[in-house]
């Protein structure tokens, strides 16, 4: 909005040459990122008070971490900060002729409202289970498969015209395999080395990699600032991937496919990390308020739907690697207590508990080691990622 307003400012008023700034993406991205943490650090005590009102509590299972009994009652859903950070800045600072935000914008607000639709009745009607876990699968895969069609044919194309072109002609072709090379699945630190994914595997992937980074962000939020850090460093990380593929000289550069309009991400990216840690802020160890699905679901799809963009996928399970973990320890969990269930009768279990967080803190570690050790690792993990820009 405010680049709107500058550019029809300085069309009124050639004088005003200052203006020019808010043409520069990087401007853009470092008032974002200033102003989701300011209206954070603003509205959050405000947040807090309406949820503490509300009883918007965090119930707590009861066959959990017993230290973890004491945070029951602690106002959840406070993923709504976020949500009203990101959404609020990046509205005011990106551009709004860009597809790419709208496109990422309608994705984290639509996981959401599941994960707000799972809060709610977990804190309406006392079910820390929350919604169905078939129920809210069946609603991300709706979303995530919207998402994918769209990002298919968007890849190559800035018109929303020519996307539903394009979409019209692959379906009246016989559902035709053919996208152009900047589609392909790019391998990071090897320079000659892409696949080919047709529609279908494009499709299959993003939706693969969309609805998986969000249950795995969600699977991580178990702990006091465990899962909004890493987020914030992920994300930031991808925002220089955006810069890097919507920039044709840097692209053409460090052998990235040139996709225009990525760029502006970096402005949503920003308002991310922005957003974020404002609400560390309040969510530090002892936590005065939890994210909740609403947050940690959002932006899970948000991350998710920026590496699919910018052809960064598999850099985002490298980075993302502790939200790997996390879904991978639940997946094994789950899978081998069921196998040893129906096989000899008594369910056994790998991990003393899943997700992977819990089982350190059961193993002896403060909740305050497991999350700043996986802080750690995270930056790490980021590093190795943002060498892949170069190492080729």
């Amino acid at each position: 909005m405010l680049l709107n307003l500058a550019n029809w400012l300085q069309a009124q008023s050639p004088e005003l040459g200052f203006f020019r700034v808010f043409q520069y993406i990087t401007f853009r991205a470092v008032m974002a990122a200033m102003t989701a943490l300011l209206i954070g650090l603003a509205f959050g005590p405000w947040v807090i008070r309406r949820l503490t009102a509300l009883k918007i509590g965090q119930p707590v299972r009861e066959y959990g971490v017993q230290a973890h009994i004491v945070k029951s009652g602690t106002p959840t859903m406070g993923g709504v900060l976020i949500l009203i950070g990101i959404g609020a800045s990046t509205l005011l600072w990106a551009d709004w002729s860009n597809r790419f935000v709208w496109i990422v914008l309608a994705v984290t607000l639509g996981f959401g409202a599941i994960g707000w639709a799972d809060d709610w009745r977990k804190v309406v009607h006392k079910n820390p289970e929350g919604m169905r876990s078939r129920e809210k699968y069946f609603w991300q895969s709706v979303i995530g498969i919207i998402a994918a069609l769209y990002l298919a044919f968007s890849v190559s194309e800035t018109s929303n015209l020519r996307v539903l072109e394009l979409f019209l002609r692959w379906v009246q072709s016989g559902f035709s395999n053919e996208l152009p090379p900047k589609a392909d699945l790019i391998v990071p630190f090897v320079k000659t080395i892409s696949y080919p994914l047709g529609v279908f595997g494009f499709i299959a992937l993003t939706y693969f990699v969309i609805v998986g980074s969000s249950n795995a962000v969600n699977f991580t939020d178990g702990l006091d600032g465990l899962a909004i850090m890493p987020v914030v460093m992920v994300g930031s990380a991808l925002g220089i991937f955006c810069y890097v593929t919507g920039t044709s000289t840097y692209s053409r550069y460090l052998l990235f496919p040139y996709i225009p309009g990525t760029a502006e991400l970096l402005v949503f990216c920003s308002a991310m990390a922005g957003a974020g840690l404002a609400f560390l802020w309040f969510n530090t160890h002892p936590a005065q308020v939890f994210m909740g699905d609403v947050g940690a679901l959002s932006l899970g799809g948000a991350l998710g739907t920026i590496a699919v963009i910018t052809r960064q996928e598999i850099v985002l399970g490298i980075m993302g690697g502790v939200f790997v973990a996390e879904a991978l320890s639940v997946i094994a969990q789950v899978g081998w207590f069921k196998f040893t269930k129906r096989r000899y009768g008594v369910g056994r279990r790998i991990l003393k508990m899943a997700p992977l967080h819990h089982h350190f803190e059961k193993s002896g570690w403060a909740e305050t080691q497991v999350v700043v050790r996986f802080w750690i690792v995270t930056m790490l993990l980021c590093l190795v990622g943002l060498a892949s820009l170069k190492l080729r």
